[in-house]
């Protein structure tokens, strides 16, 4: 059956809907390269975590939605090259149409195909490994899997990062952040969710992450101040959630 796209507007957001009452992407209309949605804002705290300037260079997305994620990394990280992997492709042609992705195929490459798949059967390694894939009853199927995560870790360079968007519903997210931290041998956190449910796990490989609450901090100012992304609000959440032993990021 044909996947059902709606696209709403309210208050000069745009939305995209699968056929439910789901947002699966928003942009607002007037500032078209932001981020809009909460916990696509944090799926951005993994770019605070590697102090090289050069990270990330190699980008893989995993679901498109709104291109929101795609946007922000392709307008303000002029040296990554982005691959994105889509089920469906009316999800592109309306990305293209009513959410501005840019068509740029030297650094942006789309790739029609189920995103479990392609991570197995991918012969690259990337910087950063982002997971935003639902269907229309927000369910993420093999992309919540041991065996996925596994595999998005076997793709991840030496300081590689992935960040996954969990939506635990009435179940709860536990289990999926257990999925994840196995996967990569406990190198893994669980952002305190936002507002709107969404909780957002970041897991690494390679060399060792110890950043200080206050170094964060400044990282996040100068991220503010290249990106325009503020993420002090984040910042706030972790702190109060005490989920970094004497205010120090170990992973």
């Amino acid at each position: 059956m044909a996947l059902s796209i709606d696209i709403l507007e309210d208050s000069g957001v745009r939305y995209l809907h699968f056929g439910s009452s789901w947002i699966q992407g928003a942009m607002r209309i007037a500032r078209p390269w932001n981020l809009e949605l909460e916990y696509t804002k944090e799926m951005m705290a993994s770019l605070l975590l590697r102090e090289d300037s050069h990270f990330p260079r190699k980008v893989l997305l995993i679901g498109l939605g709104a291109a929101s994620l795609t946007k922000f990394l392709y307008r303000n990280y002029p040296l990554a090259k982005l691959t994105v992997v889509e089920i469906e492709s009316g999800v592109v042609a309306a990305a293209r149409q009513f959410f501005k992705l840019p068509e740029d195929p030297l650094r942006l490459r789309i790739v029609i195909g189920d995103g479990a798949e392609f991570v197995v059967n991918s012969t690259q390694t990337y910087d950063l490994i982002l997971v935003d894939g639902f269907d229309a009853d927000a369910r993420a199927g093999a992309l919540d899997t041991t065996a996925f995560y596994q595999a998005a870790r076997a793709h991840l360079n030496d300081s590689g990062i992935m960040a996954v968007n969990l939506l635990g519903r009435s179940r709860g997210f536990a289990a999926s952040v257990e999925r994840i931290s196995t996967a990569f041998e406990g190198r893994a956190i669980a952002f305190p969710s936002c507002d709107s449910g969404n909780t957002i796990c970041l897991a690494v490989t390679g060399h060792a992450i110890n950043i200080t609450l206050d170094d964060l901090k400044d990282q996040v100012l100068e991220l503010k101040e290249k990106t325009g992304l503020n993420l002090l609000p984040t910042l706030t959440r972790l702190e109060q959630a005490q989920t970094c032993a004497g205010g120090t990021l170990v992973l």
